[in-house]
C-alpha cells in the first residue's frame, strides 16, 4: 500500500521511477480506510534527500500512510529552499494540537555539540514531550536516537577517537522482539557519527531494552519497556551513494577521513558502492509500522494511552 504524499512532492517522481508506490491526495481520500498518520522532524540539512530515503522504505509497508513533515521553527534551513520548506513543512506550533500514529525524528550533524549548546534543543524536548502522549510510538534515528535516550532514560553519548563510518555487522540480542521479526542473526546497517553511546547505560537504565548490537559499532538497536519508543543510532534510510558523497565531501575540504568500512568494494573508493543493508532498512520500517504502530494503535487517535510509568526494579 502507498504512502500519501503532495502531488508535487520531489520525492514522488523519484520514488515513482523506482516503481515504490505512493498515492497523491486527491486519490487517497477515495479509499475507504483510515492512514495511519505519520509524522517527522526531519533535522537533516539535507531535507528533500532524506525526504526521499525515508519514503522509500515507508512505501514498501502494505498499510497505507499520511505523511507529514516538520521542521524546526528555531533553526532556519540553509541547505533547503524556502520555497520548498514553505510548500511542503510545517512546524510544530502548527500540529501541537494534533495526534499521530507514528513519529520519526531523524538525525542531525550536531553530535559532537553538547545537546544543551545544539540552537534548537529546547524546541525538540518540547517535541519530545508532546509526543508521549500525541503519538502512539516514535521511532529516533542516529543523532535523534542519542537525543531521545539522553531525554527521556538519562543515557549520555560519548565522543568516539575516530569516525564511525560505513557498513558494520550487528547481531540480534533480543529474538522475541517484534522489531527484529524476519531479521537474520547478523545483518549490516550503515553509521555514519562521532559519538555513540555505551550498552552499559542503555542496560542501567530503568525502562530500556537492548535488541541489536555490533562488536564494532557498539549500540544499534534499543525500545522502551513499553515499546512506545525506539532508538536506531545507525542510518538504514541511507542510500548507495550517501557514505561515498560524505566522504567525497570530506576529502575536498581537506579531512583526515579513512575510507567507509565494507563499503566500497576491496575498500577502492574508485569502485562503485555495494549496497548490502536495503532489505534490512525495509523490514526495519516494515516491522515497526506494522507490529508497532498498526497493530497497537487506537483507531482514534484521541484515545492515545498515557506512557507507561517506570517499571520498578
Amino acid at each position: 500500500m502507498p504512502v500519501k504524499i503532495p502531488r508535487d512532492l520531489p520525492a514522488r517522481a523519484t520514488l515513482n521511477a523506482e516503481n515504490v508506490f505512493v498515492m497523491p491526495e486527491d486519490r487517497a481520500v477515495h479509499q475507504d480506510i483510515r492512514p495511519l498518520r505519520i509524522a517527522m522532524v526531519n533535522l537533516m540539512p539535507t531535507k528533500v534527500d532524506t525526504e526521499t530515503q525515508v519514503l522509500r522504505l515507508l512505501g514498501n509497508s502494505p498499510l497505507q500512510v499520511e505523511f507529514t513533515l516538520v521542521r524546526m521553527r528555531s533553526r532556519e534551513a540553509t541547505h533547503t529552499p524556502g520555497e520548498h520548506l514553505a510548500a511542503f513543512y510545517t512546524t510544530f506550533d502548527q500540529v501541537r494540537d494534533d495526534k499521530y500514529d507514528g513519529l520519526i525524528i531523524t538525525g542531525a550533524p550536531v553530535e559532537l555539540m553538547a545537546f544543551e549548546d545544539v540552537d534548537y534543543w529546547d524546541e525538540l524536548v518540547q517535541i519530545m514531550e508532546w509526543s508521549r502522549e500525541h503519538v502512539f510510538s516514535t521511532l529516533h534515528t542516529c543523532w535523534g536516537a542519542q537525543a531521545g535516550l539522553y531525554h527521556h532514560f538519562g543515557v549520555p553519548k560519548f565522543e568516539l577517537p575516530e569516525k564511525m563510518f560505513g557498513v558494520f555487522e550487528h547481531r540480534v540480542l533480543q529474538r522475541h522482539a517484534h522489531i527484529v521479526r524476519g531479521f537474520d542473526e547478523v545483518f549490516p546497517a550503515p553509521h555514519s557519527r562521532h559519538t555513540g553511546v555505551a550498552r552499559e547505560a542503555i542496560l542501567a537504565a530503568d525502562g530500556l531494552e537492548l535488541i541489536a548490537e555490533s562488536d564494532r559499532a557498539g549500540v544499534y538497536l534499543a525500545t522502551s519497556r513499553d515499546q512506545r519508543q525506539l532508538f536506531v543510532t545507525g542510518h538504514p534510510e541511507y542510500e548507495r551513494r550517501t557514505l561515498a558523497a560524505e566522504y567525497e565531501r570530506d576529502v575536498a575540504r581537506g579531512l583526515d577521513i579513512a575510507v567507509p568500512v565494507n563499503y566500497y568494494p576491496g575498500d577502492d573508493p574508485t569502485q562503485k558502492p555495494l549496497v548490502t543493508w536495503r532489505s534490512h532498512a525495509f523490514l526495519l520500517y516494515s516491522n515497526w509500522l506494522n507490529y508497532y504502530v498498526y497493530q497497537r494503535t487506537p483507531y482514534d487517535l484521541s484515545a492515545i494511552p498515557a506512557p507507561a510509568a517506570p517499571v520498578e526494579e
